[in-house]
């Protein structure tokens, strides 16, 4: 697998408790930045629509 950049949100500063993003051929990857060793692989369809779900409110009865 090629080594390309991971890209984390501006909000997390230096702080190494968050999450990390990269496109790679034609799927997105996401890991947490401090356990980089496990790694979630999707279509960037279905992490858009993950996010939407989130950004809706549909999970917020699971905390």
């Amino acid at each position: 697998m090629p080594n390309i950049q991971w890209q984390k949100s501006s909000y997390s500063a230096a702080n190494n408790e968050c999450v990390e993003v990269r496109a790679v051929d034609g799927a997105v990857e996401l890991r947490e930045s401090d356990d980089g060793h496990i790694t979630l692989r999707t279509t960037p369809a279905a992490l858009a629509d993950l996010l939407h779900s989130v950004k809706a409110g549909e999970f917020d009865h699971h905390t």
